[in-house]
């Protein structure tokens, strides 16, 4: 059986990023897009990510272009569009899938731990969000509507 520790991601110049790294760590993971309604979120998560990174907290975005075409760049535009306009530095993955045939392992496994409304796994939109504890466990899941700010206290009770 797999676990969360057992998980690789893409990133974009072809490296991998290896979950090992992320044990007894809190770790939030949301799919991005550069070009969607909830864009402005990422400087709610760079300001989650800067209160606890000193603080065994990781952030993880996953670029995906799956929903309106809202992510259409390279890994390359995205990083600096995401750097120049909201100030990111927490960790982005390669553009990938979250959902269908192409969906990356990552997301396999966190919509396997926890489903969304009504029980759907599927991902919604751009810009839900995952929430795993220092054990590994994905605790939490929250669509797109949830801002940064009104999860901080969850982030931080788990620190």
């Amino acid at each position: 059986m797999t676990t969360f520790y057992d998980l690789k991601a893409d990133l974009p110049k072809g490296e991998k990023y290896d979950f090992t790294t992320l044990k007894g760590k809190v770790v939030l993971i949301v799919n991005t897009a550069s070009a969607c309604g909830f864009t402005p979120q990422y400087k709610g998560l760079q300001a989650l990510w800067n209160k606890y990174k000193d603080q065994d907290f990781v952030l993880l975005g996953f670029p995906c272009n799956q929903f309106g075409g809202q992510e259409p760049g390279t890994d390359e535009e995205v990083a600096e569009f995401c750097t120049l306009n909201h100030g990111v530095d927490f960790p982005l993955m390669k553009k990938s899938d979250v959902n269908g045939d192409g969906t990356n392992e990552v997301y396999k496994y966190l919509k396997s731990q926890k489903t969304g409304l009504l029980g759907l796994s599927r991902i919604k939109w751009n810009f839900e969000k995952f929430l795993i504890d220092k054990e590994g466990n994905v605790v939490n899941r929250w669509a797109s509507t949830t801002t940064p700010a009104a999860i901080d206290a969850e982030v931080a009770k788990l620190l």
